[in-house]
């Protein structure tokens, strides 16, 4: 069901921006980042024009690329990027102890690929909670196609500031999303208030690993690549997430890096010295198709002004992400389970 053509891929660069205005929004997301003389605290303060800037242009790569559920996943030797993606979605489902008719929020939804892949496996009505306009719109219509549009909603909101009462949902999940948060303590604290007593909270995160060393200039630039290609405000550690838990007041039953137990490499979809018929389109070949179709595309006028920088930053981003991993510094899967106490 996801978008796989040329077509699809240059009608959708810029989402909800107009197409004449794709290039100016471009240069505006460079902007908030260090590599174009951005800082953090800007990104922090404008996350959110960052973050939708970012998923309007780069979701229809994203889609084209990797599929509709836009994460990693650990991975078993002669298994298929789809299969272990799924795979992944369903230990988070076990881990949760989803149980059939129960109400649950996926914060940070995306387009809805994990949505509607853990309401199938557990038989759970999930709301998708996400502040961009056109990934909603394309979820819904993603909802629909899959038949699941009468169990599973979205909802257009921040998710540091969330419009539910609190104790409302009988379990909350996060894949690789609110790595996006401004403040993880604060947006920690807005899970924990909409969740019922005595239930569940359980996210992948991105995490800078105890490997990282903040004054090594190359680590420095790996991690700015890695925001600049993925709308992150700062990437954390895996300490901070976790006492940032505590803090919001979550018992914490479960934590480690999913990664670190993985038979073969998180990052190999995007190591360009690899070649798989599977995920074709992130091999070194692939890309170069790819990059040369959207100049192309851009070229005649079927894909806008910009579409080629925005190409060119997630292939940045990716060939940090494999620097990253390789360099033991950057996991995006730093999993915990968290309960949030009855009294």
């Amino acid at each position: 069901m996801s978008r796989s053509g040329a077509l699809d891929l240059a009608s959708g660069v810029g989402g909800k921006i107009e197409k004449n205005e794709v290039l100016s929004a471009v240069q505006k997301y460079e902007e908030y980042h260090v590599c174009h003389g951005g800082d953090e605290e800007e990104r922090r303060a404008n996350y959110t024009d960052m973050v939708n800037k970012y998923y309007d242009l780069a979701t229809s790569f994203y889609e084209y690329g990797w599929g509709e559920s836009f994460h990693f996943a650990s991975r078993w030797k002669g298994e298929s990027l789809r299969e272990s993606i799924k795979r992944h979605e369903h230990f988070l489902a076990v881990q949760l102890g989803l149980k059939c008719g129960q109400k649950v929020l996926d914060v940070g939804c995306g387009i809805g690929g994990p949505l509607r892949e853990i309401a199938r496996f557990s038989d759970t009505s999930i709301t998708g909670l996400n502040n961009n306009e056109y990934q909603i719109t394309r979820g819904k219509e993603l909802n629909r196609l899959a038949g699941v549009d009468k169990t599973c909603n979205f909802v257009l909101a921040d998710f540091m500031k969330m419009p539910f009462s609190n104790d409302t949902f009988d379990a909350v999940f996060a894949i690789e999303a609110t790595c996006h948060a401004p403040d993880v303590l604060d947006c920690y604290k807005e899970i924990y208030r909409v969740l019922k007593p005595g239930q569940c909270f359980a996210a992948y995160e991105w995490c800078i690993t105890d490997c990282f060393d903040p004054m090594n200039r190359e680590h420095q630039r790996i991690k700015g690549e890695v925001e600049l290609g993925n709308g992150l405000p700062d990437i954390r550690s895996v300490g901070q997430c976790l006492q940032a838990l505590k803090l919001a007041g979550f018992e914490v039953l479960r934590e480690n890096d999913v990664a670190a137990d993985s038979p073969l490499p998180w990052y190999l979809p995007l190591d360009t010295t690899q070649f798989s018929l599977s995920s074709f389109r992130t091999t070194a070949f692939g890309r170069f198709i790819t990059r040369n179709m959207v100049k192309a595309l851009e070229f005649v006028r079927l894909a806008p002004e910009g579409s080629q920088r925005v190409q060119a930053f997630l292939e940045k981003a990716a060939e940090a992400l494999v620097e990253g991993g390789r360099e033991g510094i950057f996991t995006p899967m730093y999993f915990f389970v968290a309960r949030k106490p009855r009294s």
